[in-house]
């Protein structure tokens, strides 16, 4: 395989449980470096998750100390995050990290779910290195999504809260990554026929070397690729998502699986998606004003066990907004009981 030596980042985004680890996965069979030590395979990913431990513990930490989740369905989190470009220590942090990784090799593929928070932050780390990037997104039916999540992750997220972090996630996803080479891959055609997906995704990623595969390297993606990875299936039953949040899941999907076709990422699908991200903000806007009385209700006893034994009153904190008030438990039982 030749390989042109200009220095390329390619960050594989989306929402978790997408298919990212077995795309990942083949790019590094065909030349990409992916970063060392990865995130040790489990039962839940037996083929390996193709995440790069540093990153992973990076972004944990910076999701945490501003209260974000892998799947955050607010939409206030996207600024919230997308803030954290501005921070010094933390860009040199990352571009340090990033410059070791060049020194490795021209083409690196970085691969976390959380990523996704924290595009602004790679954008401008790419650009003080002068490294060219690029964007992939994995397309997975929501409830495949849904259901693999609730398997890996666990039930401390319902399944209504996970279908509306979709939303948020993927919306925020298309809308952030436009402007930038990028292509859209369908998670069942990756695994169908994973060649022709690598082949066609080479030239909007401006890697048109990725198209010419050594017959050694076409014999290890086959022995890595396992289409019985699919063990969810994209059916509503036995998914809990109000019938709203799936009309609009429906709606996204059908907005989003065009851009896997060569062309089709232009002015008229991005106004559609642009029109579906406002009227999922609005949407929350609205979950978030009904669940009023329900959080002034969960506050309560935190409260009172706070001035137990107190005998001033203790001093009010300013107001948060809205947005930064709607605790996550409150959010999800109000969408799990729509």
């Amino acid at each position: 395989m030749t390989q042109v030596q200009s220095r390329r980042l390619l960050l594989v985004v989306g929402i978790g449980r997408s298919g990212t680890s077995v795309f990942t996965g083949i790019l590094g069979q065909l030349g990409w470096h992916v970063p060392q030590p990865e995130v040790q395979a489990d039962d839940t990913n037996p083929r390996g998750f193709g995440e790069p431990q540093w990153v992973v513990d990076f972004h944990t930490g910076l999701l945490r100390s501003r209260r974000v989740t892998n799947m955050d369905s607010r939409p206030v989190a996207n600024e919230v995050m997308d803030a954290v470009s501005d921070d010094l220590a933390v860009t040199a942090r990352l571009r340090g990290w990033l410059a070791e990784q060049f020194e490795i090799a021209p083409h690196v593929v970085v691969k976390d779910p959380r990523v996704v928070w924290f595009l602004p932050l790679w954008r401008r780390c790419a650009e003080q290195l002068g490294v060219e990037l690029s964007f992939a997104t994995m397309l997975r039916y929501p409830t495949e999504v849904i259901t693999s999540a609730r398997r890996s992750y666990g039930t401390w997220q319902n399944d209504a809260s996970r279908a509306a972090a979709w939303l948020n996630t993927m919306l925020h996803t298309e809308q952030a990554t436009r402007d930038t080479p990028r292509a859209f891959v369908r998670y069942d055609d990756l695994l169908t026929d994973w060649e022709s997906q690598v082949k066609k995704i080479a030239e909007p990623l401006h890697v048109p070397w990725l198209a010419d595969i050594a017959p050694d390297a076409r014999e290890s993606v086959n022995a890595f690729v396992d289409p019985s990875l699919r063990r969810s299936q994209q059916s509503w039953d036995g998914v809990d998502v109000p019938e709203q949040v799936r009309t609009m899941i429906d709606t996204v999907w059908s907005q989003l699986t065009p851009l896997t076709s060569p062309g089709a990422d232009g002015a008229e699908v991005r106004a559609a998606l642009d029109a579906s991200r406002d009227s999922y903000q609005r949407f929350y806007a609205e979950v978030e004003a009904l669940a009023h009385s329900s959080i002034h209700a969960a506050k309560q006893p935190k409260q009172a066990r706070q001035n137990k034994g107190s005998k001033a009153p203790a001093a009010r904190a300013p107001r948060p907004t809205l947005a930064r008030r709607v605790a996550g438990k409150v959010r999800r039982r109000l969408l799990g009981s729509r």
